[in-house]
């Protein structure tokens, strides 16, 4: 299936959902690196003939929170009233960056990588996970516990593509993809797409669903390729971003409920955990080992499975979780009184961009 009809499936399901329809929407926003259909595409598909706000923007997982960021803006400022952002990749049947079968990105960083063999994601991201293990002296079975954790949370998820019990034999015994990543450590490649509606608070009270309100909304830099000017990789560029975050929300992370943390591999899911202060530095490990990540825990993490084991949705799928979390309709994984999420782009590796947002429930 293209992405194309993958991406209009997810936006007139999304619609449906919350009561509006296609004549309702005069923005949309996307995000890819070259392998999905493109904003003005998508709107001549759905007969939006006049659309207000129409913005393709780059940077992979880095920007997903970001479509939803901006979207906001365009409400806010007035320039749209009813904005649709998604993602769609059918990944699994076709291909991805960096694999067989697409052109080499048109990168001026890429020729520096090629004689190295940095040419894929899992070998760049193994560079940051071999950083972050050394300053932070976690483990290999730290990281299985990451993707058992979140395979445990897969499982009570009828979405999601990987349901089997994962054990920390199993994790040990995969092979290594890129090393210090083993097969688990690595998201799946996957067929699916995401739409999430982005409206005014008020109109949105008067639709289908309970509304889902965004708190704060922030975008940030990082490392592009490796060739930025970051002095060490162990420490994400979501670290300079927390702050503004947090401030704009008027919260600390204390007040934290739920994360949904970008997981393309899992040390980006310790790194978080200590970027975003809702665990001090070098203490991630040792904060998901207690159990406190767990659905049952203090802070519960990736409640859906997340790239590792739900899906790889490019991040908004966790902005999708988050969603039916605060809505209180997430099913046999629901944590009780949900009312605060964190939900996160890629935290500033690879493309250089990073962005994060803070969700409320309405109550």
């Amino acid at each position: 299936m293209s992405t194309l009809e993958l991406a209009l499936r997810a936006i007139s399901s999304a619609l449906d959902d919350c009561g509006l329809s296609p004549g309702d929407v005069d923005g949309l926003v996307t995000h890819s690196v070259g392998d999905a259909a493109p904003a003005a595409v998508v709107a001549a598909s759905l007969g939006v003939s006049d659309p207000h706000v129409l913005l393709d923007l780059w940077g992979g997982g880095g920007v997903s929170a970001a479509t939803i960021g901006t979207a906001a803006m365009a409400v806010a400022s007035g320039q749209a009233s009813t904005v649709v952002c998604w993602r769609a990749l059918n990944a699994r049947s076709e291909f991805r960056m960096g694999g067989t079968g697409r052109a080499a990105p048109t990168l001026v960083e890429f020729q520096y990588q090629v004689p190295y063999g940095l040419l894929a994601p899992p070998q760049q991201y193994a560079l940051v996970s071999q950083a972050y293990l050394a300053a932070s002296g976690a483990s290999e079975e730290d990281l299985g516990r990451v993707a058992i954790t979140q395979r445990q949370n897969a499982m009570r998820n009828p979405r999601a593509m990987m349901r089997k019990p994962l054990s920390m034999e199993d994790y040990l015994a995969a092979p290594w993809i890129a090393e210090p990543l083993r097969l688990f450590d690595c998201c799946l490649e996957t067929d699916a797409a995401i739409a999430v509606v982005v409206t005014s608070a008020e109109r949105a009270r008067d639709l289908r669903q309970p509304p889902v309100l965004i708190s704060a909304a922030a975008s940030g830099g990082g490392h592009s390729l490796f060739s930025a000017a970051r002095p060490d990789l162990s420490i994400s560029a979501a670290a300079d971003l927390a702050p503004r975050l947090y401030r704009a929300a008027g919260i600390g992370p204390e007040e934290i409920q739920i994360a949904e943390l970008y997981d393309a591999f899992t040390p980006l899911v310790l790194m978080q955990l200590e970027d975003y202060v809702l665990t001090p530095r070098h203490t991630a490990a040792e904060f998901v080992a207690s159990g406190a990540t767990a659905l049952d825990g203090r802070l519960p993490v990736n409640t859906h499975g997340g790239h590792l084991s739900e899906g790889y949705l490019h991040g908004l799928n966790h902005v999708g979780e988050a969603v039916q979390q605060l809505r209180g309709q997430a099913g046999e994984r629901q944590v009780p009184g949900a009312e605060v999420a964190l939900t996160t782009g890629q935290p500033g590796y690879v493309s250089g961009t990073t962005s994060a947002l803070i969700l409320r429930a309405d109550r």
